[in-house]
C-alpha cells in the first residue's frame, strides 16, 4: 500500500517550534490545511504523546505524530513539518527531532499499513537528514518519492 498523498498544503518547511507540543500542533495544522482532518486532530495527537510518551520518535531526528481514527479524520493523510531548530520530545535515543510527520488514518487497518510503509521509507538512513535539509515543498516531495521507490 503506498503512503497517503502529500499535497503541497500538507508541507511546512523551516518552521519554528518552541517545544514538542508546538511541533505536533504544526503537523496537525498541516493535516487540517490539506483537508485530511478537522481542527482539533492536532490536540488529539498531543494527548497520545502525553499519555504514552515519546515512542512516536521512531528514528533519530524523526517523530511520527498520529492519533486513532475518529470523526475528525476526513480521509487518510500525511503531513511533513521540518523545523528550523530541533526540539526535544523526551526520547532516550532519538532526540532531538527536526522532522515531524503527521499521520491521519480513517481505519485501524490503514494505520497499521501506513506506519509499516513509513518505516520502510525511513529505513534509508539518508532520508531524514535530506528531509531536514529540504529548502521547499518540492524537495520534501522528492525525498519522500525517492525513499518510497527505494523501499520497494
Amino acid at each position: 500500500m503506498p503512503l497517503p498523498p502529500l499535497p503541497e498544503s500538507a508541507v511546512t518547511v523551516g518552521a519554528h517550534a518552541s517545544d514538542w507540543r508546538d511541533a505536533v500542533r504544526l503537523a496537525g495544522e498541516a493535516l487540517t490545511r490539506s483537508g485530511a482532518t478537522e481542527q482539533g486532530y492536532g490536540d488529539r495527537m498531543i494527548q497520545v504523546i502525553e499519555e504514552f510518551g515519546a515512542y512516536i520518535v521512531i528514528a533519530p531526528g524523526l517523530a511520527l505524530a498520529h492519533a486513532r481514527p475518529g470523526p475528525d479524520v476526513n480521509h487518510d493523510g500525511l503531513a511533513v513539518v521540518t523545523l528550523d531548530e530541533p526540539v526535544v520530545f523526551g526520547h532516550p535515543h532519538n532526540d532531538p527531532v527536526s522532522v515531524v510527520l503527521g499521520l491521519a488514518v480513517s481505519t485501524p487497518e490503514a494505520h497499521v499499513t501506513s506506519v509499516a510503509e513509513l518505516a520502510n521509507v525511513f529505513n534509508d538512513p539518508e532520508s531524514i537528514p535530506a528531509l531536514a535539509a529540504a529548502k521547499d515543498v518540492a524537495d520534501v516531495q522528492r525525498v519522500l518519492a525517492r525513499s518510497e521507490e527505494n523501499a520497494r
